[in-house]
Order: C-alpha cells, then structure tokens, then sequence
C-alpha cells in the first residue's frame, strides 16, 4: 500500500487523516453504524459484536480519513493509491449530512485525483444500497459480485488539461 492523502476540496471541506486510536475506531465505527447499519439491517439483524470486528479490521487494513466540512466532523472514508488503482470506501456521512450533494463533490474529487495519477478507482457496496447509482453515475462499472456485494472500478482517465497538444 502506498501513501495516501487527499486534499482539501475547496472552499470546506477537508480530510483528516484518522490515527490508529480508539477515539477514532470509534468515531468510524459510528459513521458506518449511522450510514450502512440501515442498509445492513435491511437483510440481518444488526449484530454489534460482529459489526466491530468487521469494522476494525478494515480500520487495520486501510487509511481512514474524518470528512469534515467548516471544521465539523460529517463522516468518513478510505482513499488509497495503490500500484496500479487507488481504492474508495468506508464512505460514510452522518444522515444530517446525506442528500445534500455533498457526496457526489466528494466522490468526483477523489476521482479528479486518480485522474491526475491516471489510476482507475476500485470499491465495492453492498448490493442493495442505493450509493450503487451514484458510483454508475460517475463512470464505475461492474467487475464481478458475490451474494452481498458489487465491486465497481472506473477506469483510469487522463484529464483533457493534462493532454498535451502540438501547436
């Protein structure tokens, strides 16, 4: 895994990266629980324990950065540059923040980074969650599914600024 960072999307939001804490496992654990538990409770009883140690391995596995918009935490996400892809995920905002527009801007600017890498983005989402429409809107594709999931990757785009043109 290589370093990951995103940049602050202009003019309020910004991502902080999220340290290996347990304020932090926490804070993720609560955007995930607020977001996807809905979704999760729509085929299973919402299994706490379960849930925990699902969410802290991913929290082990990969960088987690706080959403935070004027200074206010509103969710969360994964954003890493691999090799050859970078991968999206853990994207949670709290429901105060969901309709809003506000994940399509984040989405489309972490897209707008792997463009300048010329990366394709890979993620995955539980098959009968509605995000599923927002990351078909933004150019993802299926790759495969399992019973649960759909993993999605947009492939890699190069930017018309960064096209060089003879004159």
């Amino acid at each position: 895994m290589a370093a990951s960072s995103l940049p602050a999307l202009e003019p309020d939001i910004r991502f902080e990266n999220l340290p290996d804490s347990e304020h932090s496992l926490e804070f993720s654990f609560a955007a995930k629980k607020e977001a996807l538990g809905p979704h999760i409770c729509a085929r299973w009883p919402w299994d706490e324990a379960y849930q925990r140690e699902v969410h802290h391995a991913r929290f082990s596995e990969k960088p987690f950065f706080s959403i935070l918009q004027a200074g206010h935490a509103i969710g969360t996400l994964s954003w890493m540059i691999c090799a050859d892809h970078a991968r999206f995920g853990e994207f949670y905002l709290f429901k105060a923040y969901q309709g809003q527009g506000l994940g399509t801007r984040i989405l489309k600017h972490a897209l707008a980074q792997a463009d300048a890498l010329y990366l394709p983005v890979r993620l995955e989402y539980l098959k009968w969650n509605p995000v599923g429409r927002l990351y078909l809107r933004h150019g993802f594709r299926p790759t495969h599914e399992t019973d649960i999931h759909v993993f999605l990757e947009r492939p890699a785009t190069l930017r018309r600024s960064l096209i060089k043109t003879k004159e």
